[in-house]
């Protein structure tokens, strides 16, 4: 075998090892279920845009067309700001990993940035920064997230 060669396999093991290693293995207690919503910012809710610790609802369809997963949607606006000012948004499945029944659900805690609990379990999650951890009560799993993101005014909600 020459160096080429050597050098090609090494490169080529290396490669297998980092896309396998990419791969996301994590598997919510939530069942995959169907999330698409499109949100208006300007027009539908104005006062969630630029705004912090602020929390939209989704436990049934406002369209025809919605797409609420298993449990409803809880959208957040992010405790903070990115680089450029802008709000970060967040969403997440409303149905506890803990419980895992769709009609038992999570909400917003009053007077306590950035969390939501649990109506039966009591489980507190953080969700104001993204990660949706629980920080009290007997879940250890997060919340299952979804992919929140801005295109102009338009803040889309997918899986």
């Amino acid at each position: 075998m020459n160096f080429k060669s050597i050098r090609y396999y090494l490169l080529s093991t290396f490669l297998a090892f980092s896309l396998a290693s990419c791969d996301d293995s994590y598997k919510s207690s939530i069942p995959d279920y169907f999330v698409s919503l499109q949100l208006n910012l300007t027009t539908t809710y104005p006062t969630f845009k630029n705004s912090s610790n602020q929390f939209l609802l989704f436990e049934t369809r406002v369209f025809e067309t919605d797409r609420i997963g298993f449990g409803g949607i809880l959208v957040c606006s992010g405790v903070g700001f990115d680089d450029s000012g802008n709000t970060r948004y967040y969403a997440y499945d409303m149905a506890c990993p803990y419980e895992v029944k769709n009609n038992i659900k999570v909400y917003p805690v009053e007077n306590d940035l950035g969390k939501v609990a649990c109506e039966k379990c009591g489980s507190v999650y953080d969700v104001g920064f993204g990660f949706g951890n629980p920080v009290s009560g007997p879940a250890k799993e997060s919340l299952k997230r979804y992919r929140a993101s801005l295109s102009g005014d338009v803040l889309y909600i997918s899986r």
